[in-house]
């Protein structure tokens, strides 16, 4: 039916009970008929994995009012599949977001997030999907002014599509003076890793992981310059991790085989 409300799946990592989940199928109930599918626990950095060595568990719940809803015992990546596959009946939604991420998720973080890689998961399907983080790693996040950029994007993208095999990557500065948004690249950054040895009651040492994030890049199109300066940053993002660059440069390796 043409003027049928689209099929909207929401997903997320910070688990089903998470402010930022709320915030984001509130606002999507507004353009869609939405259906939740999330972990029972937060899993944030928990990247792609998927659960194979165990049973899924999946139990749907009252929790949202007239929200379709379900509590995954496992990953976001997981969410996903079990959603197209078991709830949805193999029946693609419309559109899949992800979030919003109590914490950012631009530059390197893609690679950890489990928010964006529910988002991956379901740009693998062939869903047209987004990834939602706003720079507050608090359980009090205020999200009220992300959600009419939210809004926005996700009509864009349910209006225009996205280029095949392509996901977006947006992220939120913690200020509500957004200046307007900025279709940008993943800066080059890394996280310089050191792990703090303490030692349990047993006297056996036991580490926590900490770090601090180090940019290596000055451009002013990156998604950290954009969230510095107060924009929301968009950031087009691609599952083909080929370097095709580099195909041509190792082609002209001389195998002594």
């Amino acid at each position: 039916m043409k003027n049928a409300k689209p099929t909207i799946l929401v997903v997320n990592d910070d688990g089903i009970t998470a402010p930022g989940i709320k915030a984001l199928m509130d606002t999507m109930k507004e353009i869609g008929n939405v259906v939740v599918v999330a972990p029972d626990s937060p899993q944030s950095g928990m990247g792609h994995a998927i659960t194979i060595g165990s049973p899924l568990r999946l139990d749907k719940v009252e929790i949202y009012e007239g929200i379709e809803s379900y509590r995954c015992s496992g990953t976001p990546v997981d969410c996903v599949k079990l959603a197209v596959n078991k709830v949805l009946k193999g029946k693609k939604p419309d559109l899949c977001v992800s979030g919003i991420n109590h914490g950012l998720n631009n530059s390197i973080n893609i690679l950890y997030s489990g928010t964006m890689s529910a988002a991956v998961e379901g740009a693998i399907e062939g869903i047209p999907s987004i990834g939602f983080s706003l720079d507050d790693y608090t359980l009090q996040a205020d999200f009220s002014h992300c959600l009419k950029y939210v809004k926005e994007i996700a009509l864009q993208v349910l209006q225009n599509g996205l280029p095949a095999a392509t996901l977006l990557n947006v992220n939120f500065p913690n200020t509500k003076d957004i200046k307007g948004i900025k279709i940008c690249r993943q800066a080059n950054a890394k996280w310089a890793e050191e792990f703090d040895e303490r030692m349990d009651p047993h006297k056996r040492p036991y580490y926590w992981l900490t770090g601090v994030f180090q940019l290596n890049d000055t451009g002013e199109e990156t998604d950290v310059w954009a969230l510095e300066n107060n924009y929301v940053s968009v950031v087009p993002v691609q599952f083909d991790m080929t370097a095709h660059h580099a195909i041509p440069i190792i082609n002209n390796w001389k195998f002594n085989i």
